[in-house]
């Protein structure tokens, strides 16, 4: 029986590469004796590796050496040497090829490029090379023109390729796998798609702004769309404290209102009609009695809205409850006057209602008829005054909100 000829052996050109790179070394350190040494040990395993060669592809050898000799022969004959130099490469470098591919289909490579849904490069994503153990995983990161590649990977192992990048969906490939006739793994499709934007947006303002904005709201507010409705807060849990200057622009707004100034004028016409305070009566009473009306009504306003709460860090304004039992909405409304919310968020005196009240009937003392003044009309005033806002606040609580649009709409 013929023996066999034995395997094609892989042409180890890594270590002749390595060899070659020892040589010049040495030879630019200027070391005689370590040149000689890797020049005879690289000619020795080259012979070897040569003689091995011919062994197995001495057909191919042979036409060579064949063609080598008819070249030195047709000096002459210049297309002829054309034709012999073809053939001495179709005949040898194939058989180099042949064994070149032996190390190099025992391992494989997955390339690809990374690009969005319009076709356009992605650079700098992360690509994850995934796969089971033992093998190991394995990451890069695109290039400027959204190119990656993974070598040296083992054949026959089921591959997975990862992709992530900023502002972008994360994208899998379907599972890859390398084979000696698919060594080189061309992947197509990688295009990654642009993240949905998010549901929602969180936007930040200073408190400043949060307040401004709450009052230009609660400036809207009309009880039956005419009669200011101002000074309440309907939304309690997210109202944030006034400055001062908000203090006294709101105080200003409600005693500017159109709808403020006649009101003012139907209670002088009340006054006159009922002959009190003690001014004279016809028209020029009439006048009195509605600047005396409007200065006190004015006086209250801006002392007890503006003047003190800004002093003394309050919020002048009545928060509707609108939740619990009615008892528990009832004493909240009854005691506004007196309870109030200080600008740090806590339960306070209401020192800035009761002293506008007490201040506001203290100044009528300088303009009202003398058989009018004493100690009777400032507390008469300052009684009639608080009175006045324990039953709104009584109305706003169980009334006014439902014939306010604004409010209605929301609460």
């Amino acid at each position: 029986m013929p023996a066999q000829a034995p395997a094609n052996p892989p042409l180890n050109l890594r270590a002749r590469q390595a060899e070659w790179q020892l040589l010049a070394e040495s030879i630019a350190a200027m070391d005689p004796h370590e040149c000689r040494r890797h020049f005879r040990h690289l000619v020795n395993s080259s012979l070897a590796v040569f003689t091995s060669f011919v062994e197995h592809k001495g057909d191919r050898v042979c036409v060579g050496f064949g063609t080598l000799l008819a070249l030195e022969g047709a000096k002459g004959n210049v297309m002829l040497r054309k034709y012999l130099i073809a053939l001495l490469f179709i005949c040898v470098l194939p058989a180099f090829a042949d064994d070149a591919a032996l190390t190099e289909t025992s391992r494989g490579r997955i390339i690809s490029t990374v690009l969005d849904v319009n076709g356009g490069v992605v650079p700098g994503a992360t690509v994850v090379l995934h796969c089971q153990r033992p093998c190991e995983e394995q990451s890069t990161i695109s290039s400027e023109l959204g190119a990656f590649e993974f070598r040296n990977l083992d054949l026959g192992i089921p591959y997975t390729i990862g992709v992530s990048a900023s502002g972008f969906k994360d994208w899998a490939s379907a599972p890859i796998v390398l084979t000696p006739d698919q060594s080189i793994f061309l992947l197509t499709g990688v295009q990654i798609q642009i993240a949905e934007a998010a549901d929602s947006v969180t936007v930040y303002a200073s408190q400043e702004q949060i307040a401004t904005e709450q009052i230009h709201i609660e400036e809207q507010q009309r009880v039956l769309g005419i009669i200011p409705n101002f000074y309440v807060v309907y939304d309690s849990k997210n109202a944030v404290p006034l400055s001062a200057k908000l203090k006294f622009k709101l105080a200003m707004k409600v005693s500017m209102d159109p709808v403020t100034v006649a009101g003012i004028g139907l209670l002088a016409g009340m006054q006159q009609a009922g002959a009190t305070p003690n001014y004279v009566e016809g028209a020029k009473g009439y006048g009195q009695r509605f600047g005396a009306a409007a200065a006190t009504g004015f006086s209250d306003i801006m002392i007890a809205g503006a003047v003190l709460p800004s002093l003394l860090h309050q919020d002048p304004r009545y928060f509707y409850q609108g939740t619990g039992n009615n008892a528990s909405r009832l004493r909240h409304a009854l005691f506004s006057p007196f309870i109030c919310r200080g600008d740090n968020g806590r339960t306070q005196v209401n020192f800035s209602s009761l002293g506008g009240d007490l201040a506001s009937s203290a100044l009528t003392n300088t303009y009202y008829p003398s058989s009018n003044r004493g100690p009777q009309l400032v507390f008469g005033n300052f009684a009639i005054g608080t009175g006045e806002r324990m039953l709104s606040g009584v109305m706003q609580e169980f009334i006014l909100h439902r014939l306010t649009p604004n409010a209605r709409k929301t609460y």
